[in-house]
């Protein structure tokens, strides 16, 4: 099973892989591209990754998820040029229970955004773009040449 996408995200067969008749309880966390970034208007983005080793981590953290609580994960993040609006990671979780689903869940997410090679690269209105440094003051550093090149 692959974690990482170029293609848009379908919520639904996210679902499909958790869905059980033990289940009663199915958490989701979506992560949807948005139009701002401390304070500036984001006119899309580029996320990249190490694919190799980004999919051996979202296997790995899916896995300690799994062995953590009595739950069910499905991951996946998109990689590409996404627009403002397209979805760009989604984690779904199914429990007997709704503490352990929403638990497993918000660790699934915080570990992808902690420890996944995926990098997110901002490109603003005014035709500038950064990448995005979450351990930066402004959340984001610039890029060298400061201007789209691509």
């Amino acid at each position: 099973m692959s974690f990482l996408s170029t293609e848009p995200l379908d919520p639904a067969s996210l679902f499909e892989r958790v869905l059980a008749s033990s289940r009663g309880a199915v958490t989701s966390f979506l992560g949807v591209v948005r139009d701002h970034h401390a304070g500036r208007r984001v006119t899309e983005l580029d996320y990249s990754a190490y694919g190799p080793m980004a999919e051996a981590e979202c296997a790995s953290i899916v896995a300690e998820a799994e062995a953590a609580w009595p739950v069910s994960v499905a991951l996946a993040h998109r990689i590409g040029r996404l627009a403002i609006g397209d979805l760009a990671v989604a984690v779904v979780v199914a429990g007997d229970h709704r503490d352990e689903a929403f638990a497993a869940c918000r660790s699934v997410i915080e570990a992808v955004k902690r420890r996944v090679p995926i990098w997110k690269r901002e490109r603003y209105e005014d035709g500038t773009e950064a990448w995005v440094d979450p351990t930066a003051a402004s959340g984001a550093a610039p890029v060298a040449e400061g201007r789209l090149t691509s």
